[in-house]
């Protein structure tokens, strides 16, 4: 079971946090670095000092950093073109020397476009697909060849599709809840599924729909990873989960329902239910990135049974 750091910065972290946290996560044994790619905080909390761009994050801790993979769970698809989040990706994939990972999504936080200006379309899934074909087909285009693209929403013709990642090919993450669209995209494009914040059951019930769309689509089911992002609050004792819990604005109860909560030894047995249900991966969601001694705990009594 790979166990991933995975934060929200927009809830309330500059750069120097976030470097902390993946300067600890690569110390600390944890196989990757991911963040959310948000402007606007949500919540009750302020979000000082104010976002920060996941992919100018993400370029500036692959030069700080030396073996963790970085990546998006998940870029917005409304944020940014496909031609230029290639390059972007690419390029921020040089800057690492092949560690990075493009976790892209359809976008849904309205208030978060009204906020900075950027257009929220209705049709937004479709979009999605069309992006996916674009960044994918950009990078797998040889180089000295050309790519086009003539679609509903976007028009690309003879572009170069430079500049290439370090990488063959960058691993994309596509995730949901999405009955039927999802699984299918999942299926033509994806090299990870992830499951955001499910149950057990539900987590279950939604691997088996990729791995049949795999299936359909001519794949082997196990051509995917499996993954699901959970939060994540761990103590030595009851004391310590509940003011973790508190700090977050969380009840402990409600984490251990809806998460990881609770003593290594609970955390380990929960992790152990989802890699029953095919799991193969976690990507543990800390809050509070001040908490460093947080992920020690998790990294010391957490990840040390499960290697």
């Amino acid at each position: 079971m790979d166990l991933r750091i995975f934060t929200e910065p927009q809830q309330g972290a500059g750069y120097d946090t976030l470097l902390a946290v993946a300067k600890a996560t690569e110390d600390l044994g944890f196989d990757a670095f991911f963040r959310s790619d948000h402007y606007l905080h949500m919540g009750s909390v302020d979000g000082l000092p104010g976002p920060t761009d996941a992919w100018i994050t993400l370029a500036g801790l692959a030069r700080e950093t030396k073996r963790i993979r970085l990546g998006t769970l998940m870029t917005a698809g409304t944020f940014r073109l496909p031609g230029v989040l290639a390059i972007q990706v690419a390029g921020v994939d040089q800057m690492s020397g092949g560690r990075v990972e493009l976790g892209l999504g359809a976008g849904w936080f309205e208030e978060e476009h009204k906020a900075y200006g950027i257009p929220f379309p209705k049709e937004k899934l479709a979009r999605l697909e069309e992006q996916l074909a674009i960044v994918t087909g950009l990078w797998a285009t040889e180089v000295g060849q050309t790519f086009s693209h003539h679609g509903t929403y976007y028009d690309l013709t003879d572009s170069p599709a430079l500049p290439k990642p370090a990488q063959a090919k960058i691993p994309v993450l596509i995730g949901g809840h999405g009955a039927s669209r999802t699984p299918r995209l999942a299926a033509q494009y994806a090299d990870e599924f992830n499951m955001p914040f499910g149950s057990i059951e539900d987590s279950e019930r939604q691997f088996g729909r990729v791995r049949a769309a795999a299936e359909e689509a001519g794949r082997k089911g196990d051509d995917l990873v499996y993954s699901n992002a959970l939060v994540v609050c761990a103590g030595k004792d009851d004391a310590e989960v509940a003011r973790r819990a508190a700090a977050i604005g969380r009840e402990v109860d409600e984490l251990k329902t809806n998460g990881l909560a609770g003593s290594p030894a609970e955390i380990v047995d929960k992790i152990g239910r989802y890699a029953e249900i095919g799991a193969q991966r976690l990507y543990l969601q800390i809050l509070d990135l001040d908490d460093l001694d947080h992920l020690e705990l998790l990294s010391s009594q957490v990840q040390s049974q499960l290697s």
